[in-house]
């Protein structure tokens, strides 16, 4: 069994209620160790199952900023053999929702909200999916627009989508 494998089945995912940030302290802890990037994917795939059905890869995460990676495989195909629409969607979510949630402070919490995308030609091969997010400094409730870009192989955008973001307290126990 990989260390993915085995790190994915032995942790239990934390309520993200509880105090601290777990993404962010599970992306640091095993962003450098051999198989951590595809370990902590997983595990967002087990925190948020749906997400975790197109089988996406963290490639980078700090402050502000995501990196995901969707590789083109028949799962994620559609009728005229390009990755599917609703694959795209899921990759700008999942891209934009890590850096939202790596940024978070300690105390605070997001949910999306609304989400628009445009896609913009036909999607074929690996697909990057990066994101930018403002500095979030406090807990106080607001709405955020995070930015979400999807690319090919050759760097040409395949799909835009924007993020309507609202961050909030976490619920006091």
């Amino acid at each position: 069994m990989s260390l993915a494998a085995t790190l994915t089945n032995a942790l239990p995912f934390p309520s993200i209620e509880k105090h601290g940030n777990f993404i962010r302290d599970a992306w640091d802890r095993l962003r450098a160790v051999p198989g951590g990037r595809t370990a902590f994917s997983r595990l967002v795939g087990l925190a948020a199952p749906y997400t975790g059905t197109i089988g996406a890869r963290v490639l980078e995460l700090r402050q502000g900023y995501s990196r995901v990676e969707l590789r083109d495989r028949r799962k994620v195909r559609n009728h005229l053999d390009c990755v599917h629409a609703v694959a795209l969607a899921n990759l700008a979510e999942l891209t934009g929702n890590v850096a939202v949630a790596y940024t978070l402070p300690d105390d605070a919490r997001f949910i999306v909200k609304g989400m628009s995308i445009e896609y913009l030609k036909k999607a074929r091969g690996t697909i990057l999916g990066t994101s930018t997010c403002p500095p979030i400094d406090d807990a106080r409730e607001r709405e955020l627009e995070i930015e979400v870009s999807l690319t090919d192989g050759s760097g040409a955008e395949v799909a835009r989508a924007t993020l309507m973001t609202l961050v909030g307290p976490k619920k006091k126990r």
